[in-house]
């Protein structure tokens, strides 16, 4: 019989004790002070650990107890941690925390000592930054690489860019290399000149299809170069009116061809399309019209490229020299109204001139195509500007140095090209 408690409880002591109430399922440092959390106290530090079972109740966070882990005693917890070792209690710093030292791969490794580092064997670092001299190279003679800036010798100056942004000699050798490109075939074998045509035109067409898939558009490509070389031998041999009809047939093939592909992006894909396929083949066929006037079509052709010319370099030249208030900033920061003034100027007396030669065309009326080509000119640029920065791109592609893309030397002649056809068309009728 176990002896009555001297402070009044009426418990009995010793082994015959009764187990203790279950834990909290929470840390609870006021109501369970004897928890997992904390130290062990009162009679738990007599008790060994197979005199009372453990609790089965467990934290909400707390991984489940494995009764059949090998070790026999249901009881006892052998918890895994996130790095794979074995563990004889909670982690009281919680998920998340460092891996201890022996728990580090590394940990049994010996340390590497500074007397273990053979550096002995190491050249020592020079102070001088002037290269070793080769003894087998003569005196007089630099070494090879860089020449070295010191304060009695200034580094070697780069050459600027010019204010323009380009390569301005490659612009010209390319410039002057199109030029013959297009001339030669205009005054010794027109058909020659229909081909050159033809081909800027497919040219042009792969730039934009490109370039427009930088907005997720893919307007298909086969259909886009078969109807845009369809326009040009349209309106070289039929006149406007099949060139018309050669766009009408490019549209539908295009969108036909579209149907392969499924409904996804249909809309966006034929809206880039349509726009290729008015802007490219369509404008550029009445280059083509220009050249099929019988007797005079390559004096046509020749007026409007001058007329192009002129005006891009007056602009030029008035813009680098003159040009302070920018024209349309948001589109194109490098065009000034003073620049745009040197174009209309320099495209009116030029076409004043050269249609009084050409056609015994009285000078006002040169001088009026020429300020309208000059307009058109300026007004296509700014478009295509408008178009590559609304696809965040600087040039259409970098196949001609100096210049970018074929289509941004083309962006002025494709909407050049329709307006002095038709000025043409009224100041000197075609015969026959």
């Amino acid at each position: 019989m176990s002896h009555p408690d001297p402070y009044g409880g009426a418990e009995p002591r010793g082994w015959d004790r009764p187990e203790r109430p279950p834990a909290l399922p929470w840390p609870e440092r006021d109501v369970e002070p004897t928890g997992p959390w904390n130290r062990q106290s009162g009679a738990d530090l007599y008790a060994g650990p197979q005199a009372r079972p453990r609790s089965t109740a467990r934290r909400y966070d707390e991984p489940a107890l494995d009764p059949y882990d090998g070790h026999g005693d249901p009881y006892e917890r052998h918890d895994v941690d996130r790095y794979g070792a074995y563990d004889d209690g909670y982690d009281r710093r919680g998920p998340g925390r460092p891996p201890r030292d022996d728990e580090m791969p590394t940990s049994s490794l010996p340390p590497v000592r500074d007397d273990d580092v053979p550096t002995s064997q190491f050249p020592p670092v020079r102070e001088s930054a002037e290269p070793e001299r080769d003894p087998q190279r003569p005196p007089g003679r630099r070494q090879p690489g860089r020449r070295r800036a010191s304060a009695d010798r200034p580094a070697t100056g780069q050459p600027a860019p010019s204010r323009a942004g380009r390569n301005l000699p490659a612009a010209i050798g390319v410039g002057l290399g199109l030029g013959a490109l297009i001339l030669v075939p205009l005054f010794f074998y027109l058909p020659a000149f229909l081909a050159v045509v033809a081909g800027a035109i497919g040219v042009g067409i792969w730039e934009m299809a490109r370039a427009v898939r930088r907005s997720g558009a893919h307007p298909p490509l086969v259909p886009l170069i078969a109807g845009g070389v369809l326009m040009i031998g349209l309106a070289w041999y039929a006149g406007p009116d099949a060139l018309s009809l050669g766009l009408l047939v490019t549209v539908l093939g295009t969108m036909i061809w579209r149907l392969g592909d499924g409904p996804g992006g249909f809309q966006r894909d034929l809206t880039a399309a349509t726009l290729i396929a008015v802007y490219v083949p369509f404008l550029g066929g009445f280059a083509a019209l220009l050249a099929a006037a019988p007797d005079d079509g390559h004096l046509r052709v020749l007026a409007t490229l001058v007329a192009v010319v002129l005006s891009d370099t007056g602009g030029y030249a008035a813009g680098v020299s003159f040009g302070k208030h920018p024209m349309a900033p948001s589109i194109s920061p490098k065009k000034s109204w003073e620049g745009f003034a040197g174009s209309v100027s320099a495209a009116a007396v030029g076409s004043a001139v050269l249609l009084w030669l050409l056609f015994d065309l009285a000078p006002w009326w040169g001088a009026l195509f020429g300020v309208a080509v000059s307009v058109a000119a300026v007004l296509g640029d700014l478009g295509e500007s408008m178009i590559k920065r609304d696809l965040g791109v600087k040039d259409m592609s970098n196949l001609l140095p100096g210049h970018g893309g074929l289509m941004d030397r083309l962006d002025s002649i494709l909407f050049a090209v329709p307006t002095a056809y038709l000025l043409l068309a009224v100041f000197v009728p075609v015969v026959g």
